[in-house]
C-alpha cells in the first residue's frame, strides 16, 4: 500500500471519527445543518456530518442558580439586601438554543431584576413573615417570562434578608415591648379570674354561715402548722351566743 493512500485513509478516518458524538441520558443534542435547525437527538451514540452539521449539547437536569444579594427598597421605604436561589431546567432544548443566546446568563439576570421588582412591592413585615407566598409569586413570574426560552422554573427560595443595624434594633425593641404587653395581659387575666373565683366563694360563704365557720377552723389548722411561736385565735361570737342567752335567762328568773 502506497504512502499517499495511507494518508488519504487516515484523513477519511479522522473525518469520520470527528463526527462521532455520545449523548448521556440527561442530555439532548440540537443539530444545525449548514446553519439551519435540523432537529434534536436523544441519548446514545450519534454521528453527524463533519463540517456540515453542528451539535449543541443541552442538559435536562435541574440547575441550581444562586442569585447574588440585591438592594431592595420595600413598599414602606426600608432598604434591605436580599439574595435567593432559583431551581430551573430546560424542557425544550430547541428554544433554549435558538431563542436566547445564553440561557444561563439570561435566567440569572432575569432572576435578579424580578427579585428587586417583586419584593419592592411588599412591606418589610410581609417580606419577613410571608416568605412562602413571595417564593410562589417569584416562581410564577419567572416561569412565565422564561417559558419562551423553553425553561421551566420549578422553585424559588428567598435565602436571607439583611436588615440595617438601626432597623434590627428597632425590631428588637418592638419585640420586647410586645412581650411586655403579653405579660401584662396574662397577669391581668389572672387577676380577673382570681377575683371572679373569690367573689363566687364569698357569695357561697355568705349564704351558709356554717361553711364560714368551717373555713375559719381550716384556716386555724393551717396557721398552727407553721413554725410561728405565737398564734392569736379570735373567738367567734357565735360560739358564745348560747352561754350569753343562758346567763340572761338566769337573771330574769
Amino acid at each position: 500500500m502506497s504512502t499517499p493512500l495511507i494518508v488519504v485513509i487516515a484523513i477519511v478516518g479522522l473525518i469520520i471519527f470527528s463526527g462521532v458524538k455520545v449523548l448521556y441520558e440527561y442530555e439532548r443534542g440540537v443539530i444545525f445543518r449548514l446553519g439551519r435547525l435540523s432537529g434534536t437527538k436523544g441519548p446514545g451514540f450519534k454521528w453527524i456530518i463533519p463540517g456540515i452539521d453542528k451539535l449543541v449539547k443541552i442538559s435536562l437536569r435541574i440547575i441550581t442558580m444562586d442569585v447574588p444579594p440585591q438592594d431592595v427598597i420595600t413598599k414602606d421605604n426600608v432598604s434591605v439586601k436580599v439574595n435567593a436561589v432559583v431551581y430551573f431546567k430546560v424542557v425544550e432544548p430547541k428554544k433554549a438554543v435558538v431563542e436566547v443566546e445564553n440561557y444561563l446568563y439570561a435566567t440569572s439576570q432575569l432572576a435578579q431584576t424580578t427579585l428587586r421588582s417583586v419584593l419592592g412591592q411588599v412591606e418589610l413585615d410581609d417580606l419577613l413573615a410571608e416568605r412562602d407566598k413571595l417564593n410562589i409569586k417569584l416562581q410564577d413570574v419567572l416561569d412565565k417570562q422564561t417559558d419562551a426560552w423553553g425553561i421551566k422554573v420549578t422553585l424559588v427560595e428567598v435565602k436571607y434578608v439583611d436588615l440595617p443595624q438601626d432597623m434590627q434594633k428597632a425590631m428588637a425593641r418592638q419585640a420586647e415591648a410586645e412581650r411586655e404587653r403579653r405579660a401584662k395581659v396574662i397577669a391581668a387575666e389572672g387577676e380577673y379570674q382570681a377575683s371572679t373565683k373569690l367573689s363566687e366563694a364569698s357569695a357561697i360563704l355568705s349564704e351558709n354561715p356554717m361553711a364560714l365557720q368551717l373555713r375559719y377552723l381550716q384556716t386555724m389548722i393551717e396557721m398552727s402548722s407553721d413554725k410561728s411561736s405565737t398564734i392569736v385565735l379570735p373567738l367567734p361570737i357565735d360560739l358564745l351566743t348560747p352561754f350569753i342567752d343562758k346567763y340572761k335567762n338566769s337573771l330574769k328568773s
